[in-house]
């Protein structure tokens, strides 16, 4: 259950969020742009070397989702969380959604300050015996007021053997604590399993994608949506593709994309008309004639699709190979990596097995010169992707991150509008479980979730019930 399904830095790139099987949202804060930040500025001056990397400690967790069981439909629905997205944040509060299979919940996290009241006037020791205590003192002192005419000099007079004075309580601070709360759930409008959600840069508006229909949400409503994207057929028998992932424009709130099992991206707008089922552009990549076989369709479909920050640029992810593609080129993908190619001998076996239906996911740079994507072994691969770039770096997430470098020769990365790949297919009959450098993978561990940090070449990634966080 404690295995790790979603990572999600936010917006500033100072709050890093990750949900797991067990439906559990853990948040971490980063701790170095704000205590150290003078003494750096001062170390800079000097030109003297730092060590510039990003700290991140334990923030709180709390439960998001619980098991349920859709009694009309006979079916668990499991607790798993499938996304985590920001929000904006207000009034100190930490916001953002997150989602399983069915239910999409909005939560804020706040400081919340427990404080106390004490110097009270009560004593313990004579409230336990006959003697007066503050409430007689005080009703006395206010016959003595009414007695007095309304005169002040002795408000307060206390009974013999009373306090010795009166004393204003004070209201102080005890501990300051995190609490997690549940503002809004957005419920009963999937049909089936939701692979997606994602913020609209409008602040207001989000999206939900499940395999058949994309759904338009406002944050403050919980109980309607508008669906926007409906791709269901009259006749299921008629059924040829699915939506695999959606996302909106980071820039223009009028613009979302989605990706499906076909291998294609579509590229709506939503000013054209209130039910987007009409594309505004369509990406894809035309096969090579006398290339098909019965994998091609699994291994073309598209598992994730990210916006560059400018929103330029598009990067997909289908099983073998990450596409870049440029939003005003639609011909043909502008960059390929590949992945995965010496799989492909091999996707009988992938197949028997199930690994061909992994789903991994894809990122990119805060300044769009790089994309990285999670592989077998725990593996995840950085590719340079500006023009003449040659990198290509290959890295295991454990303590040990370069351990396979030295197993590794340095391979060139595909730039744009260059006809070569990033890794070549290795000789022989069996690489069943060899990659084109000799080392061996392991297809029970993968890679499948990590995230690049908004503004710096950082790199958080999941391995099983690990978070590991690399920076270069």
């Amino acid at each position: 259950v404690d295995i790790i399904s979603a990572i999600e830095f936010n917006r500033t790139g100072d709050h890093l969020a990750t949900g797991d099987r067990g439906g559990r949202v853990v948040l971490f804060e980063r701790t170095d742009t704000q205590d150290h930040v003078g003494h750096r500025r001062d170390l800079e001056k000097m030109d003297y070397p730092i060590n510039r990397h990003p700290l991140f400690r334990y923030k709180t967790e709390f439960q998001s989702h619980e098991p349920e069981f859709d009694y009309l439909k006979s079916l668990e629905i499991e607790e798993k969380i499938n996304k985590i997205r920001w929000c904006q944040s207000a009034y100190g509060a930490l916001s953002l959604l997150s989602t399983n299979d069915k239910t999409i919940k909005f939560w804020k996290v706040q400081e919340k300050q427990v404080k106390k009241v004490c110097d009270l006037n009560v004593d313990s020791t004579k409230a336990m015996g006959n003697d007066p205590i503050v409430g007689s003192s005080i009703s006395t002192s206010s016959k003595q007021y009414k007695a007095n005419g309304g005169c002040t000099s002795n408000d307060f007079s206390l009974l013999s053997g009373g306090l010795p004075s009166l004393r204003l309580p004070m209201v102080t601070t005890l501990e300051t604590n995190l609490m997690a709360r549940c503002r809004r759930i957005y419920s009963h409008a999937h049909d089936y399993h939701i692979n997606s959600i994602s913020n609209n840069s409008d602040g207001e508006t989000f999206i939900s994608a499940d395999d058949l229909r994309i759904n338009l949400w406002n944050l403050e409503i919980s109980n309607q949506s508008f669906n926007i994207v409906d791709v269901k057929p009259a006749n299921m028998e008629d059924l040829t593709e699915v939506i695999t992932s959606a996302e909106f424009h980071p820039i223009h709130c009028n613009m979302l994309a989605y990706s499906s099992s076909k291998g294609s991206i579509r590229l709506i707008d939503m000013r054209q008309s209130a039910l987007c089922d009409t594309h505004s552009k369509l990406f894809e990549e035309q096969e090579a004639p006398g290339s098909r076989s019965f994998f091609t369709d699994i291994i073309a479909s598209i598992s994730d699709i990210k916006f560059a920050k400018d929103g330029r640029h598009i990067l997909s992810r289908d099983y073998l190979t990450l596409k870049l593609w440029d939003i005003n080129m639609d011909s043909g993908p502008v960059a390929t990596f590949q992945v995965h190619e010496y799989l492909r001998p091999k996707l009988c076996d992938l197949y028997e097995n199930d690994s061909i239906f992994d789903k991994f996911e894809c990122c990119l740079s805060g300044d769009g010169l790089r994309v990285a994507t999670g592989s077998y072994s725990n593996l995840f691969r950085v590719f340079g992707c500006s023009e003449g770039s040659k990198e290509a770096t290959t890295l295991e997430a454990n303590k040990n991150p370069m351990r396979r470098q030295g197993l590794t020769a340095s391979r060139p990365s595909r730039s744009l509008g260059s006809p070569s790949g990033v890794v070549r297919r290795g000789k022989g009959a069996d690489n069943s479980a060899v990659d084109a450098n000799g080392n061996t993978f392991d297809f029970t561990t993968k890679l499948l979730h990590l995230a690049w940090h908004p503004t710096e070449n950082s790199i958080a990634c999941a391995a099983s019930n690990s978070l590991y966080m690399y920076y270069a």
